[in-house]
Formats: C-alpha cells, sequence, structure tokens
C-alpha cells in the first residue's frame, strides 16, 4: 500500500484525484482520524491529510512523523511526502525538516523532489520552477501572505531548510529514458535530487525510475505517473441536493477570479474583519443567515476579499487571516448543522483545514475530479453526509464555483 503524509488538506484531496486517475482505490484521513480494518482492505493509497504547512517547524515534524507510524502500522510499505506545487515554505522549512525527519526514520539515502504539476501550469525546468510562463519569483506567489516565494531555482530554495547535499537532474536526462534517470539519480550523491518535468510523460518517466524507491517526495503530479492496480472503485454517491454555498479563505489571484466571475450571477458577501473580531459568534451568525436569506437555487459566495485592494494583512493589530478561518468555520458549522446546506466549497488551504478540523470530519471519500487538483468528496459531520469540495486557492477553472454542483445530484 502506498501511504501519503499531505502538508495541507486542499493538497490532500489534491493527490487524491491524482492517484484516483492512475488507478488507486484511496481514501483520505484527516489528521488523526482512523479507518476500519474492512476500509483498508479495500485500499490501495492511503493520504494523511496535516495542517502542517504552516505549523512550527517542531511540531510540523511531529505530526509527519505520527502519520509515517500510523501509515506504517496500515500496511503502508511505500511512501510519498505531498508538498505544494509551488513549494510553499520559508528558509527555515517546513518541507526540508519534514523530509529531514522522513528520510531518517525510513533510512533512505535519496528521495527524489518533483513539485512539478504540469496539469496547472507548474513545471520545473532546469532547476526552476516556473508558474505557467513566469518564473515562480515573477508569479503571483511572490506576494502570498504566509511564505512569500522570491526564489525559482528549488534546489536553491531547500538547501536553507537542510543539512544535506541537494542535487539535480535536469530534462535532457530524464527524457533518455527510466534506466538512464535510475543511474543518474544514483549517481547524484545527494539526498535529495530535484528533478525537471515539464509534462505528464516526464512524471511518468520519473515514476518509473523511482519505483523501487521507498520514498518519493513532490507536488502532485508525480503520483499520475505511479500506476496502480486499475480495479473498479465503489460508486460514489453525493448527499441529498439541499442548498449550497462557498466559503474562501484564499486570496490568490485565480480564487478573486472565481469570486468575480461568480458575482455576475451569485450573491457575494464580504467577511467584515473588524466586526468578526469584536464578536465572533454574532459575525459567524450574520454570515450564515445571510447564506440562508438568498434565493434557494442560488449559490451564496462568502469570502475574505473581493479584489487584491481588499487584503488585509492584520486589523487592529490582529492577523486577518486567522479570523477568517474562524469565522468561516463556525459559519460553516452553522450552515451544516440542521441540513439546510448540504454541500460547500471551500476555497483555501488554510481555510479548508480549519474548517474539516472545526466539523469534526475524520475522512473523506473522493468523488468527481472537477479540476486537475479539485474534486468533490463526502464526508459524515453532526450524524450527517455532506459534500465537500476543498480547493487549493491557485487551482480550478474561473466558472468553478457556479460549474461544481453541476456533478451533485
Amino acid at each position: 500500500m502506498l501511504g501519503i503524509i499531505a502538508d495541507d488538506f486542499t493538497g490532500a484531496t489534491d493527490i487524491a484525484t491524482m492517484l484516483r486517475r492512475s488507478g488507486h482505490r484511496v481514501a483520505v484521513v484527516i489528521e488523526d482520524g482512523t479507518l476500519t480494518p474492512a476500509h483498508l482492505a479495500a485500499l490501495d493509497a492511503v493520504v494523511v491529510a496535516l495542517k502542517s504547512r504552516s505549523e512550527a517547524k517542531d511540531e510540523a515534524v511531529a505530526v509527519s512523523l505520527d502519520a509515517l507510524r500510523r501509515l506504517q502500522a496500515w500496511g503502508a510499505d511505500r511512501f510519498y511526502v505531498k508538498y505544494c506545487s509551488t513549494f510553499d515554505s520559508t528558509a527555515a522549512g517546513n518541507i526540508g525538516p519534514v523530509l529531514d525527519a522522513v528520510t531518517a526514520e525510513l533510512g533512505v539515502s535519496r528521495c527524489v523532489v518533483v513539485p512539478s504539476l504540469p496539469a496547472n501550469q507548474r513545471t520545473v525546468y532546469q532547476g526552476h520552477l516556473f508558474v505557467g510562463a513566469d518564473l515562480l519569483e515573477n508569479s503571483p506567489m511572490r506576494h502570498h501572505p504566509l511564505t512569500p516565494m522570491t526564489e525559482s531555482r528549488v534546489a536553491d530554495l531547500l538547501r536553507p531548510q537542510t543539512s544535506h547535499d541537494v542535487g539535480e537532474v535536469f530534462r535532457g536526462t530524464v527524457q533518455s529514458g527510466a534506466a538512464q534517470l535510475r543511474a543518474a539519480l544514483e549517481a547524484a550523491d545527494a539526498r535529495y535530487v530535484v528533478v525537471d518535468a515539464i509534462d505528464d510523460a516526464d512524471l511518468a518517466l520519473i515514476a518509473a525510475a523511482t519505483r523501487d524507491d521507498v520514498l518519493v517526495s513532490g507536488g502532485s503530479g508525480l503520483a499520475l505517473g505511479i500506476p496502480g492496480p486499475g480495479r473498479t472503485e465503489a460508486a460514489w454517491n453525493s448527499p441529498p441536493r439541499s442548498r449550497g454555498a462557498v466559503l474562501c479563505g484564499s486570496v490568490s489571484s485565480a480564487t478573486l477570479a472565481q469570486i468575480a466571475h461568480a458575482a455576475q450571477t451569485q450573491p457575494v458577501h464580504q467577511v467584515n474583519i473588524r466586526e468578526a473580531i469584536a464578536d465572533p459568534e454574532a459575525a459567524a451568525s450574520g454570515l450564515a443567515a445571510w447564506v440562508l436569506a438568498q434565493p434557494v437555487d442560488s449559490i451564496p459566495v462568502v469570502c475574505a476579499a473581493r479584489s487584491r485592494d481588499d487584503v488585509q494583512g492584520s486589523v487592529d493589530g490582529v492577523a486577518a487571516a486567522a479570523v477568517v478561518e474562524r469565522i468561516l468555520t463556525q459559519t460553516a458549522r452553522l450552515l451544516l448543522a440542521d441540513g439546510a446546506v448540504s454541500g460547500l466549497i471551500v476555497a483555501g488551504g488554510e481555510t479548508s483545514g480549519a474548517v474539516v478540523r472545526g466539523l469534526d470530519i475524520q475522512s473523506l471519500q473522493m468523488g468527481p475530479e472537477l479540476a486537475p487538483g479539485v474534486c468533490w468528496s463526502t464526508a459524515e459531520t453532526g450524524g450527517r453526509t455532506v459534500a465537500l469540495a476543498l480547493k487549493s486557492g491557485n487551482f480550478g477553472s474561473i466558472d468553478l464555483f457556479t460549474s461544481a454542483w453541476e456533478q451533485l445530484v
């Protein structure tokens, strides 16, 4: 069984989507959630969804090692550390420290580093990470509020985070074939080897070259190249359709564009940060009431910002992002509590993590894919089955907030 440690919740559903596409029967376990023996027996892969990307380094290492040991106890014999395709991290981590801890625990001497996700225009060429046609440092990720990415060479991003050597293998070697690539990896004489990939064919070659490796690491793209048994998965059943809503903590350019597109036909309401700080309970109640007051056939959108000008780092000395996470989590609980709302799209990795935690969800059953790295899932909360789509801020088509509901019946 393949065991995956994902550093945020949207990343977990992202890689689970890719594994389903490559023929795996997969489940996502939320943090310290559990799976029954019967459920485990029907799986080829298990993803443990953590919120370690933004946690303190020591905590990130601790929860990652705990996830590794639980995966081993569940029967995993091959492992995958999944991080964001834009390598979201600071000079202190957490990608490097987590990789150091996992490689030490498993006793492996080499691990590939493959952030590429060509389907979403994240590629690595000559060791440099591109977002579309732009180097990472020139992309909107340069302005990320938690992990501003101001360099593009992946090896240079990783080296400050680890005491181990970091090597590189460029695309010419990848294209020479799996055997030649395997030989180049073995000759690299480095704990971590950043490998170029600009399309899915490159990812398939990397997967073939590392098929005997106990550990690999990367974004979700590499999962496409790892073939599963190809067994037919049990049919996915969405919950009975009632109302839906969108909760956006992300202020990424892609999410802002999705909000603007939805606003052309759907009601949109922006969180008032000062009101949320002053009286969180009243603010959440007000947001839930606003959603339920909208036409029953609408898809109301609640968001942290509607444009780049609305983005606030802090208000009255309080971090705005943390306030938004708490308010949207409480709003989600209120909306789902009595069954009036049966489906939520949650935009943003941190927000998705907060919402899933707040709903006390143990695991997710993966459903239909909505876009590369985005899918519907079902979960049990409060004795009800609800539909959730957890979306990384930068993922999804511009019409995702309105078109996604066509998959629910």
